[in-house]
């Protein structure tokens, strides 16, 4: 049989005042929860409890013990329940029912119940907001990723690698996978780019995956926001455009994610022919053709239709008037 945990000491002084009371119903019941409880007979203590509540024990004590026993139970929802009520009697008790549910918390973590300890934090939280979570940090974080909560799991990632001075090659991998997964690959980018150079060539295999993908879908964003601006003011952004290059670039130069490569040779080429650079954009339009598994797949298409127009000096002229392929 587990130890029974100690009561709050506050609880433990009122529990040996009911024992030697002699009040109503309430206090009867409450004084043969606290001798179950003692025992370590939870279920009865948590009967006893509530029969006093039930029979008018409204007071924050007697709630108190309803809201801790159900808490050593690892009944989330109906601790909170009672803590609540026992909140709305007096509000000191807040820093009780976060300092029981955080245990909770703790106690979950040390066995890797991950639900378990989010639903406690979650809980404590609610009473005492701003509770220092650092010790459950990465489980936390890891338990919201897993759950497809990136926006919650970020902050718990970030406090984790915070408190392990950026020195923790697996976390700025997960790290990264974070902001990827909430479409923020510029940071993601960082912290894979980051991981990439902690680790020997042999394990990047993975992140060099990651590394493609969100450089090309920077890139291909880049190019895009450059193309929008210069259809509205008809000036061209050569330094969006080169910085968009630059990323699509290094999904090349990886050669990873591999579907990927036709794509981004794609991309190369309209780069290089918004900033004029033909023989260099009719290369990148070619080398599709060399990468993609069929000539009739929409990139290849879509090269062999922008090798005609750069070659020709057909279709984009109108759009910046200065540059100087199709």
């Amino acid at each position: 049989m587990n130890r029974p945990s100690r009561l709050p000491s506050a609880l433990v002084l009122l529990c040996a005042i009911s024992a030697c009371s002699s009040g109503g119903s309430e206090e009867t019941a409450r004084t043969r929860g606290d001798v179950a409880y003692a025992r370590d007979s939870l279920e009865l203590a948590l009967a006893e409890y509530r029969l006093a509540v039930n029979q008018g024990g409204e007071d924050e004590w007697s709630l108190a013990r309803v809201a801790h026993t159900y808490t050593r139970l690892g009944r989330v929802n109906e601790a909170s329940e009672f803590y609540g009520r026992a909140v709305r009697v007096d509000s000191a008790m807040a820093d009780q029912a976060a300092a029981d549910l955080l245990h909770l918390a703790r106690e979950a973590a040390d066995r890797d119940d991950r639900f378990l300890m989010a639903s406690a934090v979650e809980a404590a939280v609610s009473f005492r907001p701003g509770l220092g979570l650092e010790s459950m940090a990465l489980p936390l974080a890891r338990h919201h990723f897993e759950n497809g909560q990136y926006g919650r799991a970020l902050p718990f990632f970030l406090k984790a690698m915070a408190a392990s001075g950026d020195s923790v090659p697996e976390l700025v991998f997960e790290v990264g996978q974070v902001y990827e997964e909430i479409g923020d690959c510029e940071q993601a980018l960082v912290h894979f780019e980051r991981f990439r150079e902690m680790v020997e060539p042999r394990g990047r295999t993975q992140v060099d995956w990651f590394i493609g993908n969100c450089s090309y879908r920077v890139g291909s964003e880049l190019r895009e926001a450059a193309t929008d601006r210069a259809e509205v003011s008809g000036a061209l952004d050569r330094t969006g455009l080169e910085n968009a290059l630059s990323y699509v670039d290094r999904t090349l130069d990886l050669g990873e994610p591999k579907n990927l490569m036709g794509q981004a040779l794609l991309e190369r080429g309209e780069i290089l022919s918004l900033l004029g650079r033909c023989d260099a954009s009719l290369e990148a339009f070619e080398n599709v053709l060399r990468v993609e598994p069929s000539e009739t797949t929409s990139t290849a298409r879509r090269a062999r239709q922008r090798f005609d127009q750069v070659k020709f000096g057909r279709g984009l002229e109108a759009l910046v008037p200065e540059r100087g392929c199709g």
